[in-house]
């Protein structure tokens, strides 16, 4: 996801070829609905993990907060107000998804461990969780439908890492659900570590600067 926003997009978008200038208000379009939804889908996720101290919440709210920066540092290049490097910035995001990882896995085990850090359920986070399960997967086949149109590994990339953003709100929901239905406090920080090889994926590959193409 993060790494997505900082590489391929900017260079495709800054040096597009005749045949996807068309449909570059729509690339930009998509791109200011990303960053539109992922500011929502942090601020909502972070506050109702508070709330509950769910920490699969708080991982999949800090997660969108690093695909928010990234894809606004992408912005900023495309309308050429910020000449970010694209190295610099990939392993910053990296290091940031090393950081989330170690917090998550920390608060998971508090969670499992101490009575005062049990998950409550959260029925707000649940609805989050749900919406974006649904606008993600929307938003990557708008992603795919363009790149195949403009021919641009850019948005085929980008598509990939919106479906990976909808398997993590999946991955979450899960644990909230057992959590409200059951009583299964246990649910959640599971789900929580479950997302740790998500998060530890993206950032070696942005540590060491792969592109998604690389990944596919």
């Amino acid at each position: 996801m993060a790494l997505l926003e900082l590489k391929l997009l900017n260079t495709q978008l800054q040096y597009a070829e005749p045949s996807s200038a068309p449909y570059q208000k729509q690339i930009v379009s998509l791109q200011l609905v990303t960053i539109l939804w992922m500011c929502a889908e942090a601020v909502v996720a972070i506050y109702a993990a508070l709330r509950a101290r769910s920490v699969a919440l708080l991982g999949f709210g800090a997660d969108s907060g690093i695909e928010l920066v990234s894809a606004f540092v992408v912005l900023l290049q495309f309308k050429k107000v910020s000449h970010v490097n694209e190295k610099t910035a990939a392993r910053i995001t990296g290091l940031l998804l090393f950081a989330l990882a170690t917090f998550i896995f920390g608060s998971s085990v508090l969670a499992f461990t101490s009575r005062g850090f049990q998950p409550q359920p959260s029925y707000l986070g649940i609805a989050l969780l749900i919406a974006a399960a649904i606008v993600m997967p929307w938003l990557s086949s708008q992603k795919r439908t363009l790149g195949a149109m403009t021919n641009n590994s850019a948005l085929k990339a980008d598509a990939v890492q919106s479906s990976m953003c909808a398997y993590l709100a999946w991955i979450a929901l899960g644990g909230l659900v057992l959590n409200a239905l059951f009583k299964v406090s246990w649910a959640d920080p599971t789900a929580a570590l479950l997302l740790l090889p998500i998060m530890v994926l993206e950032g070696w590959k942005a540590m060491w600067g792969q592109t998604c193409s690389d990944c596919a």
